[in-house]
């Protein structure tokens, strides 16, 4: 498996903790690069007001660090484009029913 896939894989073990879902399947990550043993993410959250603003990048980083051959993380808290329902992928809908 590529290192970003097991970077996909890690961060879908976190999930929103108003949400039961993935924050991958929400579509807060928009953007996963690797350097080397590097990885740098763009994420966002669902509100600039999320009651797990401080702790949620910070759990993205430390798990993004437990994957073997990572040895940084850059991680980039983003609010443009702002987060919306037609960000979440499909699996994420209908596990909301929407």
């Amino acid at each position: 498996m590529e290192l970003k896939e097991k970077i996909i894989q890690e961060i879908k073990k976190i999930y929103d903790p108003e949400i039961p879902v993935n924050i991958y399947e929400l579509g807060l990550i928009y953007e996963i690069s690797i350097n080397k043993d590097q990885a740098k993410i763009k994420m966002t959250l669902t509100t600039p007001n999320c009651p797990v603003a401080e702790s949620l990048p910070k759990e993205v980083k430390d798990s993004v660090m437990q994957v073997e051959g990572i040895k940084k993380v850059e991680l980039d808290l983003v609010w443009d484009p702002p987060w919306n329902k037609s960000m979440m992928s499909e699996a994420a809908k209908l596990e909301l029913n929407l």
